[in-house]
């Protein structure tokens, strides 16, 4: 590729990932009138978890499945565990695992299976 078509590459991907963003707030109104914000409980009382894109997405959900294989359900930054990335993989056994990550260096820190067990590793 030429310098001239990654440019344009990156800038069609870039505002796509923005529309994509921009659009993609609740489907339930405006949070804030409703006495949350994006980390705050949602009318439900479960934490409103803000769902990972970008570099940010690419990385956590590579090492996740680095560590244990199988199919990534969704990554978001951690409402339960603040400062954290979750990544949920369906693993080739059928389970599901959580697998929670440092943000600045993508490490595992711990995990939690779909009981609820924390493993610690």
């Amino acid at each position: 590729m030429n310098v001239k078509t990654r440019a344009l590459t990156a800038l069609s991907t870039g505002l796509l990932l923005f529309g994509l963003v921009a659009c993609g707030g609740s489907d339930s109104g405006d949070s804030a009138a409703k006495g949350g914000s994006g980390s705050e409980a949602a009318e439900g009382g479960d934490p409103v978890e803000k769902p990972l894109t970008g570099e940010a997405k690419q990385k956590a959900e590579a090492a996740a499945l680095a560590a244990f294989p199988g199919t990534v359900v969704k990554s978001e930054e951690d409402a339960e565990n603040p400062g954290t990335y979750a990544v949920e993989i369906k693993k080739k056994d059928g389970s599901e695992i959580e697998v929670y990550l440092d943000p600045k260096t993508y490490k595992v820190l711990k995990t939690k299976n779909e009981e609820g067990d924390e493993d610690g590793s």
